[in-house]
């Protein structure tokens, strides 16, 4: 099972690197494509203060980041 969630979308470049250090990691992830599916972008929108911003990573806990680093995903799923 997916240890967290990315919302992105297929032309965001930003998402593709990521997906692309998780996978080189080997983090497990379910990723929401949030064009195709209005619950996830309306989730997105929530953490977002309104906005579309993708990646953003929901992880285990509930909480989200926003476009965040390698670094802080590995950071916070080790926490």
């Amino acid at each position: 099972m997916a240890q967290l969630t990315m919302y992105s979308t297929t032309w965001c470049g930003y998402c593709r690197r990521l997906k692309l250090q998780l996978d080189r990691a080997g983090i497990a992830y379910e990723e929401i494509d949030i064009e195709r599916d209005p619950e996830a972008a309306k989730f997105v929108e929530s953490v977002n203060g309104g906005n579309q911003t993708v990646p953003t990573v929901r992880f285990p806990d509930g909480t989200a980041l926003t476009n965040p680093p390698f670094a802080a995903v590995v950071e916070k799923l080790a926490a």
